[in-house]
């Protein structure tokens, strides 16, 4: 009898038993996989911004109000707001159909204005030191209602970007130079002096530079 009366409770524990076992284990389980997820996504991202940080791409910076294309290659200029205090955070390009991008984005106060142009030879503004770019023609990109990155307390295009990425027909480089007295220069290689327009949008900001392909 007293054996037959323990083995229920026998049962009972080794199901209790067996139940705890099972809910530490999913426990242990959903932990190990929200840790074990967490590095790889992690990892991913920075894969992702890695890449992203030397083939930038400029797909999502279409718009609708873009300026048509001018039928010759004089500068193009625009004006910065009255509030302007802006630092560039990053530099992209992309091949789209017809044309060639170049996408400066900004953070910071008011919106920026800009300075483009084809110039003879590249000088590095402040020092006037040559600065080498690839291409059988070189447009100027001046970016005005600047403020240096100590200043506006934000981080600056480093210029480590491999520019341009892949399949651009007219861009050959984007070299960056420097933020001199309000003022940030890049200087964009291209295989030949072609039509090209500048533009801004919002959300985030940024100067649009389309180069039109040749011919």
């Amino acid at each position: 009898m007293t054996v037959v009366a323990a083995l229920p409770a026998l049962v009972v524990a080794a199901l209790l038993s067996a139940c705890g076992g099972d809910d530490g284990d999913s426990d242990a389980g959903t932990t190990s996989s929200a840790s074990s997820s967490a590095p790889t996504s992690s990892s991913a991202a920075t894969s992702s911004g890695a890449a992203g940080s030397s083939t930038p791409s400029t797909e999502g910076d279409d718009s609708t109000d873009a300026p048509p294309f001018p039928a010759n290659t004089e500068p193009d200029t625009g004006q910065a707001s009255a509030d302007s205090f802006v630092t560039v955070t990053t530099i992209r390009t992309g091949a789209h159909d017809g044309f060639d991008r170049v996408v400066f984005e900004v953070e910071g106060a008011g919106l920026p204005g800009w300075d483009i142009r084809y110039v003879d030879e590249a000088a590095s503004q402040g020092s006037g030191a040559p600065v080498q770019v690839e291409g059988d023609a070189i447009l100027q990109v001046t970016i005005t209602g600047v403020g240096y990155p100590t200043e506006t307390g934000i981080e600056e295009y480093d210029g480590s970007a491999a520019l341009p990425g892949q399949g651009t027909q007219v861009v050959t480089e984007v070299v960056w130079d420097t933020t001199f007295e309000g003022t940030s220069v890049a200087f964009v290689g291209t295989t030949e002096k072609t039509p090209f327009r500048a533009y801004l949008l919002e959300n985030p900001t940024r100067v649009v530079l389309d180069v039109v392909h040749p011919d």
